[in-house]
């Protein structure tokens, strides 16, 4: 014979609350408990999970869309980097630009309970051009919720009063600024490296070179500056930006 019990609450000797049903809701203990559950907690059957489950990786424009479950993610949105500034023909026998700077990055904790999707953009990196300052890189966003811009292009040799700087997350709960790219350098004595480009938050700033292939940057990285011996040359191109979107339940 089988022995069945039947209340809607449970409560120990001093009368606090152990388990309570009512109108199909259960509650577990009282405000300021502590609940410990040994064994696995299940959900019509199924193992009940939460926490970091996912995470997807954009390296180019397209559409978030939210896998089944997730209730908040965490963004980290990073703009492209600018490109290396080239070298022109001067007077000066050794030269280099100045490095590309480096795109800013936002980081932001969102509640998408109520969101299928999100519009994903990724800022280009700069284009380095022969004899001339680099692009500057694109603005990278997640939808309308935040955003940062691009780093600025390398100079040329020669050009004053000019500042590579890095570019600007915003709309955040962090908002970061990319590396600066390095100064433009004019030199009648021996042979130099190229200036590097600026560190995003992944890092990614292009290597200096001397007489060779000045380094790209990667993931918002500026681009290097060219380095020459009184010749016009080209920077490197700054990285892509990048979106990195962590999934929680």
């Amino acid at each position: 014979m089988t022995a069945i019990l039947k209340v809607d609450e449970i409560q120990d000797t001093a009368g606090n609350l152990i388990i309570k049903e009512d109108s199909n809701t259960i509650t577990i203990g009282a405000s300021g408990d502590t609940t410990n559950i040994i064994g696995t907690l299940q959900n019509n059957g199924s193992a009940v999970s939460s926490g970091l489950t996912s995470t997807q990786v954009f390296t180019s424009s397209g559409t978030w869309t939210k896998p089944s479950g997730i209730t908040k993610v965490r963004v980290y949105v990073t703009g492209g980097g600018g490109a290396g500034g080239g070298t022109i023909s001067s007077t000066y026998n050794y030269m280099s630009g100045a490095g590309g700077g480096a795109g800013g990055t936002a980081i932001e904790l969102i509640d998408v309970s109520s969101v299928s999707s999100v519009t994903v953009t990724i800022g280009s990196g700069g284009s380095g051009s022969s004899g001339a300052a680099g692009g500057d890189g694109g603005t990278s966003s997640f939808g309308s919720y935040c955003s940062a811009t691009g780093g600025k292009g390398g100079v040329v040799p020669g050009a004053f009063n000019y500042t590579v700087t890095g570019g600007v997350g915003s709309g955040g709960d962090i908002n970061l600024t990319g590396g600066g790219g390095g100064g433009a350098i004019e030199n009648q004595g021996g042979a130099l490296v190229s200036v590097a480009g600026g560190n995003s938050f992944w890092g990614g700033g292009g290597a200096g070179a001397w007489s060779g292939t000045p380094g790209a940057g990667t993931n918002g990285g500026g681009g290097s500056a060219d380095a020459d011996n009184n010749a016009a040359g080209a920077g490197a191109n700054g990285g892509n930006g990048i979106v990195y979107v962590e999934e929680y339940k």
